[in-house]
């Protein structure tokens, strides 16, 4: 048996939708994505997006109408006994490379940090699960914009909830996950820039099928 995965995506604020479909081949999966924008007027090649991925180890996306793709490579290995997790992400003709690291000291204890080459800043965050709550706190702080971010995530069984606030933005952000293993996943997210005077929510909504051919 095959597994393959359907994902759709949609943002309200400015009704944009997407469609990733994802075929398991071996250790490989295989990815196409498509936009709203592909069949806005005829057929054509906009918005769409092949990948690769071999989980854990690394994923190529290329863009067909920018002729642009996009390199991730994952490593781990041990430092003073403890798990640390390496990506690098290129992305040809957008300026951007990235190394990203995770450090887990335990399971209740974390640290990562982000570095961007193009505008040589970085940021760097803690996360802390607190023991039998399932709850996640995730203080950060973004050396770009000197300003901290703070987050707060609690499990309810195949559900989460988390929330979220932006200081450099002052930006709230609230999201509804529920990962099923028969029914797939889904996940409702809505974020609101209190600087504005209309505070109107930005909503986003993702669900994701999953298939045995």
């Amino acid at each position: 048996m095959t597994k393959a995965s359907v994902k759709g995506k949609y943002e309200a604020g400015v009704q944009a939708a997407s469609t990733t479909a994802t075929v398991t081949v071996g250790d490989l999966k295989l990815k196409a994505t498509c936009t709203d924008s592909t069949f806005a007027h005829a057929p054509s090649l906009n918005g769409i997006t092949m990948g690769i991925e071999k989980p854990g180890f690394f994923m190529i996306d290329y863009d067909l109408p920018k002729k642009a793709a996009r390199f991730q490579f994952m490593s781990s290995a041990k430092l003073a006994g403890k798990q640390l997790k390496l990506t690098y992400i290129h992305a040809q003709k957008a300026n951007m490379t990235v190394l990203d690291g995770n450090l887990a000291f335990d399971p209740s204890n974390k640290v990562s940090a982000k570095y961007s080459f193009a505008s040589a800043t970085g940021q760097l965050k803690y996360s802390y699960v607190h023991a039998g709550g399932g709850i996640t706190f995730e203080p950060g702080y973004d050396f770009a914009n000197n300003s901290w971010n703070f987050s707060m995530q609690k499990a309810y069984g195949e559900d989460s909830l988390k929330t979220s606030y932006e200081t450099s933005k002052n930006t709230l952000g609230v999201e509804w996950t529920r990962d099923s293993k028969i029914a797939g996943s889904f996940k409702v997210s809505a974020s609101m820039n209190m600087n504005t005077e209309t505070k109107s929510p930005k909503l986003i909504a993702e669900r994701t099928w999953n298939f045995e051919i």
